[in-house]
């Protein structure tokens, strides 16, 4: 997307419009998504923030992200079990 400059009126309650073509490119136009606002220097800066949906919230948990790091470590250096059929699968569980 260019660095196109665009003026919005500030509506009552200082409500603002963001332009249909930035929403979409910033994934803005879906329902609940959220604009992170940041005064820095002069300037209001609005940032897209995508939140988590409250069913995935389990996977961006600490504990979780832990164990997927583990995981990712494990499969780099080949700590891994090549099964081909549940039996086969079972009987590496087994032991």
């Amino acid at each position: 997307m260019s660095a196109d400059h665009t003026f919005v009126t500030v509506q009552s309650r200082g409500v603002i419009a963001i332009p249909t073509g930035i929403r979409r490119h910033f994934g803005l136009d879906q329902p609940g998504a959220q604009v992170e606002v940041i005064e820095r220097d002069g300037e209001i800066v609005l940032r897209p923030h995508v939140a988590v949906p409250a069913d995935q919230a389990w996977f961006w948990s600490e504990r979780w992200q832990r164990l997927e790091r583990e995981a990712d470590d494990a499969v780099a250096h080949g700590r891994v079990a090549v099964v081909t059929d549940v039996d086969e699968l079972l009987a590496d569980l087994d032991s």
